[in-house]
């Protein structure tokens, strides 16, 4: 990408496939701090503590975690840790996540699992942050720097990391043999091709179905398992950038409920990447009896057809994350373009100043005047 302009949003996004490569490649020096702390504290489960994207990004891994460590994990959002949900054992490894390394509610959370007595292992994007400074262990994750309020590199970058995270600890703890790493690393390779690819059907998919996603008023994305992580990250996008009101739920408690409320005006997006593919396909089919602007998103390619953007990635479903982030964020940022959402409500200023998410030295608030929301 080119220094001297002004990079957008897009921009980001078209930049993850070669980032992928890049970070796949040199990925077992871009995780070592974190692998040699979890094989030092001979750790049997995992916290991650993060929000928002980096919430978002840790859940697209934690299936990649349970399945290739054999480590369960949990997420937290910081706040939840610090006020509520704090009860670690010394065989939790305990990572804080921020891409920016400003987060108020990281540094809080720091705090707290310093004065346990414990080492404040961290990963963010910024080895110069707060957070990195105020860390024992810190690992820079391999994002770059996103100069946009509203991040995408930095989900898939960091749930990349996490995966290559997972199985270098994995063969460190004689879990994987060399053939496995191997394996692995050539099919994350493969995501690289399959996130460029879907970036160009994006766009394709977006010009067929102009209509329904850029009149888009209430919506739902679902997903399960891996994409559990893709449909809240999906979900957050379209309510930061294009305002529209959008929840994620797992597919199956989508319709225990969340469904009733339901009318044709509603906008469905159900995420299929492999596992329960039948029952997603269903419950798509059923889904447009109440509304014509429900759409399935699948590496199948036997459910092609209407309304149906299908990318037929050959990869483990736990990888899919990588490959499906892009549909959502091109789409948020394309609409958001378009209908010129990106400026918002300006007590939403007065409200950053009342209650301030982030600390006096973050420069990329979405509401100041010197970032480039787009």
């Amino acid at each position: 990408m080119s220094e001297g302009k002004k990079l957008t949003m897009e921009d980001y996004i078209k930049s993850c496939p070669e980032y992928i490569r890049h970070n796949t490649e040199v990925g077992a020096d871009l995780v070592k701090p974190l692998v040699d702390e979890y094989i030092s504290g001979n750790y049997s489960s995992i916290w991650i503590i993060a929000c928002g994207s980096s919430y978002n990004g840790s859940l697209c891994a934690r299936q990649f975690f349970r399945r290739h460590l054999k480590c369960e994990v949990k997420i937290v959002t910081p706040f939840q840790f610090v006020v509520s949900e704090h009860d670690f054992s010394e065989k939790d490894m305990l990572i804080l996540v921020s891409q920016s390394g400003y987060s108020l509610n990281a540094l809080d959370a720091a705090e707290v699992i310093r004065n346990a007595g414990r080492r404040v292992v961290a990963l963010t994007g910024d080895l110069e942050s707060d957070l990195a400074k105020t860390s024992d262990v810190v690992a820079n994750y391999g994002v770059g720097r996103e100069t946009v309020a509203y991040v995408t590199r930095g989900v898939t970058t960091l749930a990349l990391f996490l995966m290559i995270f997972a199985t270098e600890a994995a063969a460190k703890k004689g879990i994987k043999s060399a053939e496995d790493v191997a394996r692995v690393h050539k099919q994350l390779l493969s995501c690289a091709e399959w996130n460029e690819q879907a970036i160009d059907r994006t766009l394709a998919f977006i010009e067929l179905y102009y209509q329904g996603l850029s009149g888009m008023e209430n919506a739902y994305v679902c997903g399960v398992g891996a994409n559990l992580g893709t449909a809240s990250e999906g979900a957050l996008k379209f309510g930061e950038t294009i305002s529209v009101p959008t929840a994620a739920y797992e597919i199956e408690e989508y319709i225990h409920g969340p469904n009733i409320q339901m009318t044709p005006r509603y906008s469905v997006f159900l995420i299929d990447g492999g596992e329960g593919s039948d029952r997603i396909h269903q419950i798509f089919e059923a889904t447009r009896i109440v509304t014509h602007n429900a759409f399935l998103i699948t590496n199948n390619p036997a459910y092609e057809g209407d309304h149906v953007f299908c990318l037929p990635c050959d990869v483990p479903t736990e990888m899919t994350p990588l490959c499906f982030l892009p549909f959502f964020q091109l789409t948020a940022g394309r609409i958001t373009d378009d209908l010129n959402r990106w400026k918002k409500h300006p007590l939403q200023k007065k409200m950053e100043k009342e209650c301030a998410a982030k600390s006096e030295n973050y420069e990329n608030s979405p509401f100041s005047e010197d970032t480039p929301c787009r």
